[in-house]
C-alpha cells in the first residue's frame, strides 16, 4: 500500500501542513505544525509533518513514493534548491531542501514554489479544464500558471511574479526595490496598511467595516479591490488565461471579496470595449476552503505523472 501513496506539503511562514495522498489523490492522513525558521527548521518541521501524516495515513515515510513540498521564494525546481524565502529565514543563499529532506526521509523529494504547486492543486478541482491562473493574495501577491495542461515556470521560475509589476512610478516603496509595485496596492499587508480597526472597533475586516458606514474602510476596500482587478486583468491580457483562481489568506473574507473585485471588473468593461470583450468578471472565481490546494499540488508533483492526467474535481476529496 505505501509503495502507492505520496506526501505533499505546504509551507508557510507560521504553518506547515502536511498530507498523505493515493493515486487519486484522495487525503488519508494530514498533520499540521508551526513553522520553526532557518534551514535546519524548515528541514525538521516538514520531516515531523510528514512522519505524522504518514503514521496517520497507516504507513512509515520510508515506505512512501516520493514527497512533494511547495515552499514560497525563488525555487530552481530542477535543483530542489531555495533563496529568498525570507519568511521562512532563507534569505539569499540558496538552501539545499530537496537534498536534506531526502536524506533525512530516505524517498524522493520534489521541491516547487508554493504558489505553483497551489496552482496545480487548483486545476485537480475544477471540473472542466481550460489554462489557470491562481492569483494567491497573502501577504504579498503572486500567481501561478497552469498553461496547457502544464505547469509554467519560465525561463528562470519567475513567470506569474506580477506583484512585482510597478503600476504607479509615485506610490510606495516595495520591498523588491522598485517603487508603486502592484503588490504595494492589492496584498494583505497593503490593505492592513490601509485600514486598521480603532480601539473598540467591533469589525474584523475592513469590508465589515465598509458595510457598517466606516468611510475609511470603504476607500481601502475600493482601493485593494480595484488593484486586484488589475492583475486579474494582466494575467488575462498576459496569459489570457481562461479563469482567475483567488486565492490565499485574504480571500478568507470570502464572497464580499469576490463581489467586490467582479465590481471593480464590470467598471473597466464599461468604459473599454475590449475588457467587455474579454469578459473579465466572468472569469474570477474564488477557491474558498475546499481543499489544501498547495499541498496536494505538491503531492501531485511528486507522483511525478503529467498535469493533463490530473483526475477530475469529483474524484479529489
Amino acid at each position: 500500500m505505501g509503495a502507492a501513496l505520496v506526501a505533499g506539503v505546504d509551507v508557510g511562514g507560521t504553518k506547515v501542513l502536511a498530507v498523505v495522498a493515493d493515486e487519486r489523490l484522495r487525503v488519508l492522513g494530514r498533520a499540521r505544525l508551526g513553522t520553526r525558521r532557518g534551514e535546519r527548521g524548515v528541514v525538521d518541521t516538514v520531516v515531523r509533518a510528514v512522519t505524522e501524516a504518514a503514521h496517520r495515513a497507516g504507513v512509515a515515510p520510508a515506505a512512501l513514493a516520493g514527497v512533494g513540498v511547495g515552499v514560497p521564494g525563488l525555487v530552481d525546481a530542477s535543483a530542489g534548491r531555495v533563496s529568498h524565502a525570507v519568511n521562512l529565514g532563507l534569505h539569499d543563499q540558496p538552501t539545499e531542501l530537496a537534498g536534506g529532506l531526502r536524506e533525512r526521509l530516505g524517498v524522493p523529494v520534489v521541491v516547487e514554489n508554493d504558489v505553483n504547486a497551489a496552482a496545480l492543486g487548483a486545476h485537480t478541482l475544477r471540473p472542466v479544464g481550460g489554462d489557470l491562473a491562481l492569483l494567491s493574495i497573502g501577504t504579498g501577491l503572486a500567481a501561478g500558471l497552469v498553461l496547457g495542461g502544464r505547469l509554467h515556470r519560465g525561463a528562470r521560475g519567475a513567470a506569474g511574479e506580477i506583484g512585482h509589476v510597478p503600476v504607479d512610478p509615485a506610490g510606495m516603496a516595495c520591498s523588491c526595490g522598485q517603487r508603486g509595485c502592484l503588490e504595494t496596492i492589492a496584498s494583505g499587508a497593503a490593505l492592513a496598511a490601509a485600514w486598521t480597526p480603532g480601539a473598540g472597533h467591533p469589525a474584523t475586516s475592513p469590508w465589515q467595516a465598509a458595510a457598517a458606514g466606516d468611510a475609511a474602510a470603504a476607500a481601502a476596500v475600493e482601493r485593494f479591490s480595484a488593484g486586484v482587478a488589475a492583475a486579474v486583468r494582466l494575467l488575462v491580457l498576459t496569459w489570457d488565461v481562461e479563469t482567475v483562481v483567488l486565492a490565499g489568506g485574504v480571500t478568507e473574507v470570502g464572497r464580499p471579496l469576490l463581489e467586490a473585485v467582479r465590481a471593480a471588473l464590470r467598471r473597466q468593461e464599461a468604459t473599454a470595449p475590449l475588457m467587455a470583450a474579454l469578459g473579465l468578471s466572468g472569469r474570477v472565481e474564488l477557491l474558498g476552503r475546499r481543499a489544501p490546494v498547495a499541498a496536494l499540488g505538491a503531492a501531485w508533483m511528486a507522483r511525478g505523472r503529467l498535469v493533463d492526467d490530473l483526475p477530475s474535481a469529483q474524484e479529489v476529496s
